[in-house]
């Protein structure tokens, strides 16, 4: 197990009820970690709609999670 620190916004903000969270987890890689969340917090987002970045650089989703990182699961932003 490890622990990470992951931050939401806009639509996960709003779903998760939270702007962010530490988790621990036995996820080894992003996608695997957001499947477990979006089961957790019923996203209505899938991997493949988000980008995802990893201590402040946006990262591949097969990226292997690492103790102690702090994630950000960035939605589709809309504008006007």
């Amino acid at each position: 197990m490890m622990t990470v620190t992951l931050q939401y916004y806009a639509q996960l903000r709003e779903q998760a009820r939270t702007s962010g969270e530490q988790v621990s987890t036995s996820a080894t890689s992003l996608h695997d970690l957001y499947e477990e969340l979006r089961a957790r917090h019923g996203f209505s987002l899938s991997s493949d709609a988000l980008k995802v970045a990893v201590n402040a650089q946006f990262s591949d989703w097969s990226r292997a999670l690492r103790d102690g990182d702090t994630i950000v699961f960035i939605p589709p932003v809309a504008g006007g």
